[in-house]
């Protein structure tokens, strides 16, 4: 699958400690996983994964690009300080293990 990005836009936000990235991806298939594009971002942008944060995705109907906005934090610190709870949530691939025994 071609996945390729494109930054349209990149701003340094001090005083949050992160840059603000704007960026078109370009597809073959269908719209990119998050987690392929954080992946692809981290890559792109000399960071690991654990400090992107994609903020929104938005495909037109029958294109084959998307349009896209994410930050990179300095540390996962300051991350879980300033990001939303859901966004954060969204962001994060690993699932948690689940309990032994469940309620009948």
């Amino acid at each position: 699958m071609k996945l390729e990005i494109k930054v349209i836009e990149e701003k340094d936000n001090p005083l949050l400690n992160r840059r603000e990235i704007s960026f078109r991806i370009i597809h073959d298939e269908s719209t990119p996983s998050r987690k392929s594009v954080v992946e692809r971002l981290a890559a792109t942008m000399n960071s690991k994964v654990g400090l992107v944060y994609v903020d929104g995705l938005k495909t037109e109907f029958g294109k084959r690009e998307t349009l896209g906005y994410a930050k990179i934090y300095e540390t996962e610190e300051r991350a879980a300080q300033v990001e939303r709870a859901h966004i954060i949530e969204r962001n994060t691939f690993t699932k948690p293990e689940e309990s032994g025994s469940e309620a009948s």
